[in-house]
């Protein structure tokens, strides 16, 4: 089964987009169709908007399903009034908390962004610098300054997982990919000795490994369903042998499995 899906947001769409994959993850039986409009600030676009739901619904025969996190009331209205269902993040949410604080909001579209404390941003561009100067086991003398050390196959989603941790925490997380002379030895890579207290291990189901390395080189033993079976197999000998925390991300998003490393590893967040 298929089913048109709209994210409509005055800004960026993250948290429609969040908030919705959240409700759609229970139905893994739907095909959903996704559309994101995004800067959605003028009662024009507004309109613009509903048009293309109605569109959509006219040419599928289909109610589109549509996400909203519009803060302007007249253009959430025009949204609302087209041929999709509409599903209202802001007022489901914002009118019982203005009741419970006693106090009207502010209405104001991207007052988010005005609220955001400038320090905080720069501690997170800081993040994201160290994490790209120590992705895939550049830059290994910076590791005493790491708050993290991911560590995995290639492919097994490290380098993801640490830029998020580092825009949205603002952790420093380095990353080191498992090459074939340390699964081979099965003995933790002398860069990393030092460090144990900071290192996690990813994990992945090898035929997930297998379609994501296929994507990128199809060619030669890399991508071969062996080769990640024996790679995933003796990267999880390494870890259980070194009592190094691990977690298997196949069926988890980058958020998941950054936010689920910060739990276990009770490193607290920069970015509060």
């Amino acid at each position: 089964m298929d089913r048109d899906v709209f994210f409509i947001s005055d800004r960026t769409g993250i948290t429609v987009e969040t908030l919705g994959h959240s409700l759609m993850s229970q139905f893994n039986d739907i095909q959903f169709k996704e559309r994101t409009l995004r800067f959605i600030d003028t009662p024009e676009k507004a309109r613009a908007a509903a048009q293309e739901i109605n569109r959509i619904a006219h040419d599928t025969h289909t109610r589109p399903i549509v996400f909203c996190t519009l803060i302007d009331t007249e253009m959430r209205r025009i949204v609302a009034e087209s041929d999709g269902i509409f599903f209202d993040f802001v007022d489901t949410f914002l009118e019982p908390l203005e009741a419970a604080l006693n106090r009207k909001s502010l209405h104001a579209v991207g007052h988010v962004r005005r609220v955001v404390d400038d320090s905080k941003y720069t501690l997170r561009m800081d993040a994201v610098n160290y994490t790209l100067a120590a992705d895939d086991g550049l830059n290994t003398k910076s590791y005493r300054h790491a708050d993290i050390i991911v560590m995995g196959v290639s492919r097994s989603g490290k380098t993801p997982t640490c830029l998020y941790l580092a825009l949205t925490f603002g952790i420093y997380a380095a990353n080191y990919p498992m090459t074939g002379e340390d699964l081979e030895d099965l003995r933790l890579p002398p860069a990393l000795g030092p460090y144990r207290n900071r290192l996690y291990g990813l994990s992945i189901e090898p035929m997930r490994l297998q379609q994501i390395r296929k994507e990128r080189k199809a060619e030669g033993q890399y991508a071969t369903l062996k080769q990640c079976q024996y790679e995933v197999r003796q990267a999880e000998a390494l870890y259980r042998q070194e009592n190094i925390p691990c977690l298997n991300g196949t069926t988890m998003s980058v958020e998941e499995i950054a936010t689920a490393i910060l739990q276990k590893i009770k490193v607290s967040s920069r970015v509060k």
